[in-house]
């Protein structure tokens, strides 16, 4: 659970600006994007073996 606590003399929009960078980080926009439709199963399967081949080709 991301939380934002105000350090003194900051804006609100300094705070959502940080609260943004935060879910950013953690890779909350990205999963929401991913849920926000359907995706099939095998859909699912072949993009996690795209990845860990990317992963792999990059590791040596």
């Amino acid at each position: 659970m991301i939380k934002v606590k105000s350090r003194v003399g900051e804006s609100v929009q300094q705070m959502v600006k940080r609260f943004k960078k935060m879910c950013e980080k953690e890779g909350l926009i990205r999963d929401m994007k991913r849920n926000s439709y359907y995706e099939k199963p095998s859909e699912k399967n072949r993009r996690t073996r795209r990845k860990a081949a990317r992963m792999n080709s990059q590791q040596r």
